[in-house]
C-alpha cells in the first residue's frame, strides 16, 4: 500500500541538537563529514599529563565517548554545520497507522514549518505574530521543550527586527503583554499546571520578556529625512483612499496623528461606518448603537465598543495553506508556483490549486487539538 514518507522499517534519519532544537542531518553533507573527520582526528591524539609528567593515553571507549561529546559541542557552536529541514511542509495526521506511529503535535508543526524565515517576509510577519499570540494565550504548556526553545528564539528575532526596522511595534507589545500575563499565572500556579522544563528557566524567560517590553517602551521612531515627495504632498482624494484601505482602527488613528490634514480625514464618520460594516454584521452593531451629542451615531466609538464583544475580520498578506487532498500544511511560494509550477509540497492531486485552503492562525491551533 503506498504511503507518504520514509519506510518505517528503515534505520531512520540522523539528527543533531542545535540551539533551535533537534535538526535532521542531510545525508552525505560535506560540512558534516569534514567536521566529523576533524573531531575523530582530535580524539585519537588527546593525551593527559599527570603530576609525574607521565603520559596516559585514553582507552578506546574513552576516546569514542570524548569524540561524541566534542561532536555535540561542535554542532552547537558552529552555525555553519547546522542542518535545517529541506521540506517546509508537514503531514497532519491524527491517528496511528502501521507506517506512521502517533500523531502530529503542535510543537512538532511549530518546529518543522520555517517561521524564522517567515518573519523576514513582510507579508507573513503579522500572521506569525498573531499565531505566537494565540499560542501564548492558550497553548504554551502544550509545546515540547524543543518547541518552547524555538518559540522564544523566533520571538527574540521578532523583537530585534522591530527594534531595527521599527515595524508595527504595537502588535509586538500586545504579544509580549499576553505572554507575560500567561507566564505570571503559570509560574504562580506551578505544581497545579503543566510546565515543561525547570521553573528557573521560566523565570529567566519572564525576565527576558520584561526586558523586551522596556526596550519597546523606550523605542524612539527615527525621523525620515527625504527631500522627495512625502505623504503630505499627496492630494486629499488620494489620502482619503489610503485611509479607506485600512482594516484596523488603530492604524487609522496612528496615521491621523501625522498631520492636521490626516487627522481631519481620519475623523470622517463615513470612514468609521464603512469599517464597522466591514467587520461586523448589521444585527451586531444595531444592538450597541452609540449616539453622539448631535444625535448622530458615533461610528468611531461603535467600532471600539463592538471589538469587545465580537471578533474582527483578520487580513494577512500571506498565510499557511492546507491541502485537503494530501493533509499537508505548508508555506506556498508564489514565485516558485508561477515559474516552476511548484505547489510547495508533494501533491498527488490532478489539480492541486482546487485542494488548497488558507489557514488562519486560529485554524492552525485547531488542527492540533485532539
Amino acid at each position: 500500500m503506498p504511503f507518504l514518507g520514509q519506510d518505517w522499517r528503515s534505520p531512520g534519519w540522523r539528527w543533531v541538537k542545535t540551539e533551535d532544537g533537534w535538526k535532521r542531518c542531510e545525508p552525505f553533507s560535506p560540512a558534516l563529514e569534514d567536521g566529523s573527520n576533524q573531531l575523530n582526528d582530535i580524539s585519537h591524539t588527546v593525551i593527559l599529563t599527570g603530576d609525574d609528567e607521565d603520559e596516559e593515553i585514553y582507552s578506546t571507549e574513552d576516546c569514542e565517548f570524548a569524540a561524541k561529546k566534542r561532536k555535540k559541542d561542535h554542532f552547537r557552536n558552529n552555525t555553519d554545520s547546522q542542518c535545517f529541514y529541506r521540506e517546509k511542509w508537514i503531514y497532519v495526521h491524527k491517528e496511528s497507522t502501521r507506517e506512521r506511529h502517533g500523531y502530529c503535535t503542535l510543537g512538532e508543526a511549530f518546529n518543522r514549518l520555517d517561521f524564522s524565515s517567515a518573519i523576514q517576509d513582510i507579508r507573513r510577519f503579522n500572521y506569525v505574530v498573531k499565531l505566537l499570540q494565540l499560542i501564548a494565550k492558550s497553548q504554551l504548556t502544550s509545546l515540547s521543550g524543543a518547541a518552547q526553545k524555538n518559540y522564544f528564539n523566533i520571538l527574540d528575532k521578532i523583537v530585534r527586527k522591530v527594534m531595527e526596522d521599527q515595524y508595527n511595534p504595537r502588535l509586538i507589545k500586545d504579544l509580549l503583554q499576553d505572554l507575560s500575563s500567561t507566564l505570571c499565572i503559570l509560574i504562580r500556579g506551578v505544581g497545579k499546571s503543566v510546565l515543561v522544563g525547570n521553573i528557573n528557566i521560566w523565570i529567566c524567560r519572564l525576565e527576558t520578556i520584561l526586558l523586551w517590553q522596556q526596550q519597546l517602551k523606550n523605542l524612539q521612531m527615527n525621523k525620515q529625512v527625504n527631500n522627495g515627495l512625502t505623504l503630505s504632498d499627496l492630494p486629499l482624494h488620494m489620502l482619503n483612499n489610503i485611509l479607506y484601505r485600512f482594516s484596523d482602527g488603530w492604524d487609522i488613528i496612528t496615521l491621523g496623528q501625522v498631520t492636521p490634514t490626516l487627522y481631519m480625514l481620519s475623523e470622517d464618520r463615513q470612514l468609521w461606518k464603512k469599517l464597522c460594516q466591514y467587520h461586523f454584521a448589521e444585527k451586531q452593531f444595531c444592538r450597541h448603537l452609540i449616539p453622539s451629542e448631535k444625535g448622530h451615531i458615533d461610528w468611531k466609538l461603535m467600532y471600539f465598543a463592538l471589538q469587545k464583544y465580537y471578533p474582527i475580520k483578520e487580513q494577512y498578506g500571506d498565510t499557511l495553506h492546507f491541502c485537503r487532498h494530501c493533509s499537508i500544511l505548508f508555506w506556498k511560494d508564489y514565485h516558485l508556483a508561477l515559474l516552476l509550477k511548484d505547489t510547495g509540497h508533494p501533491c498527488t492531486a490532478s489539480d492541486p490549486d482546487t485542494c488548497l485552503m488558507p489557514v488562519s492562525p486560529q485554524h492552525f491551533i485547531d488542527l492540533f487539538k485532539f
